[in-house]
């Protein structure tokens, strides 16, 4: 991880760039798959079952019998963490519903918007190295209290051919049970073109490893929408010495265990702090199970000293991360200033993880710098907003002369017509 003193604005996209993704290597290899799902159905995905997940499957849904076997394979104590997450989740969600907007903008013009629920919608859910059951929860409830009529789950199965237990527990607990084992860019696919035991879907959300992210964004010339688009994980903590340096490493160590392809950035106003940091990371680390992926991604990685706040701020909001944890003194005007941003975790006790898991917020949120203009996955992203309006005989004989004079300033004489020959209407037929 590399210490940076005070560098200048002009450097900073480079010196924290993130890791390089080979999008055109990657697309020669995606492509292929998506058309041979597209062509193949079923059987295409069958074979890329065996020659990616290494397993023979005889049919892709999984059966209630499977979700009930999982289930009993859960303990009791992740059972009730689950449980408590849901809660938090639901209750945090639920709260960012809208109700319809009715507005009479001038007399007998009444215009509306409502939210309607996107009918069919893919979750996307990774089993591999970190099987995301929390994503289930973080996608499947919004999904659930935005009424979607459709939800598919798509999770990569085991060399056994089971999707990990906790997921198919988390998804039964949630209500869905339209399950697929299939992963990779074959499963964006079987979500865009639809097959035999898939059903075509509107929307695909989810994380997933570069291939999946490649799926994700050729898809939409199809005309299917995504969450948006997304890269590896990533964190910025914002520290000074009044943040806890083992509190600190911790989190930055929690991001860069997600994969070798992740990066962790420190800002600090102080090289002391920054060093001590530095000391409790090489620490840590050496005790967690994967450090060999965190070590590789804290070669991507940047300890930024940077004594003036106002830089600091503008630095933060320039990288835009995904997380960004807000750790010194005086954190409200710190946060005040932040406007680029996925999440963001306030004070010494509020890890990323929390965020992670069961705080309530979503931890699908933007990466790769994407914070500058997308937003993290909310109730919103399971909606649609369409607008209304409604327009009385006297509403038009207000509203209607203004049309007219727009539209015939556009040379578009048709437009101005619909609105001449229904007032010619209402004058010919006054009472």
């Amino acid at each position: 991880m590399q210490l940076l003193v005070n560098p200048s604005p002009e450097k900073w996209k480079k010196q924290l760039a993130r890791p390089v993704q080979k999008t055109k290597e990657i697309n020669k290899i995606v492509k292929p798959i998506l058309k041979k799902v597209e062509l193949g159905g079923d059987k295409a995905l069958k074979k890329f079952a065996q020659e990616y997940d290494h397993v023979h499957l005889e049919s892709l849904l999984v059966t209630a019998e499977e979700i009930k076997a999982a289930s009993d394979l859960v303990s009791k104590e992740l059972k009730r963490a689950i449980k408590i997450a849901k809660a938090n989740i639901e209750r945090f969600h639920a709260a960012q519903a809208q109700p319809e907007l009715i507005e009479e903008v001038m007399p007998g013009v009444i215009c509306r918007r409502k939210s309607i629920p996107i009918q069919r919608v893919g979750l996307y859910i990774p089993g591999g190295t970190a099987p995301l059951f929390s994503t289930v929860l973080m996608l499947g409830i919004p999904a659930k209290l935005a009424g979607c009529k459709e939800i598919v789950l798509c999770s990569p199965p085991n060399r056994e051919g089971n999707i990990y237990p906790a997921i198919l527990y988390t998804a039964s607990l949630i209500g869905i049970t339209k399950i697929v084992k299939v992963g990779g860019a074959q499963a964006v696919a079987a979500l865009t073109f639809g097959t035999e035991s898939v059903p075509r879907v509107d929307k695909i959300f989810g994380p997933g490893n570069q291939y999946v992210t490649a799926a994700k964004q050729l898809v939409t010339k199809y005309g299917v929408a995504i969450d948006m688009p997304a890269g590896p994980s990533e964190v910025l903590v914002y520290a000074d010495e009044t943040a806890i340096p083992a509190f600190v490493a911790s989190d930055l160590l929690s991001q860069a265990e997600h994969g070798v392809d992740s990066q962790v950035v420190l800002v600090t106003p102080s090289e002391k702090f920054a060093k001590k940091v530095l000391k409790e990371i090489n620490e840590q680390l050496e005790k967690l199970p994967r450090k060999d992926i965190a070590f590789k991604a804290l070669a991507n990685s940047t300890a930024v000293v940077m004594e003036n706040q106002e830089k600091a701020l503008a630095l933060i909001n320039e990288y835009a991360p995904e997380h960004l944890i807000i750790a010194v003194e005086n954190e409200e005007e710190v946060v005040a200033a932040i406007y680029n941003a996925g999440s963001v975790f306030i004070g010494n006790f509020t890890p990323e993880s929390a965020g992670d898991y069961a705080s309530g917020t979503n931890h699908t949120l933007p990466t790769y710098g994407y914070a500058r203009n997308y937003s993290g996955v909310s109730l919103d992203s399971f909606v649609k907003k369409i607008t209304y309006q409604k327009i009385t005989a006297e509403g038009l004989k207000t509203l209607g002369p203004v049309v007219e004079v727009m539209a015939a300033n556009e040379l578009l004489e048709a437009h101005k017509n619909a609105v001449t020959i229904r007032l010619n209407y209402l004058k010919q037929n006054k009472k």
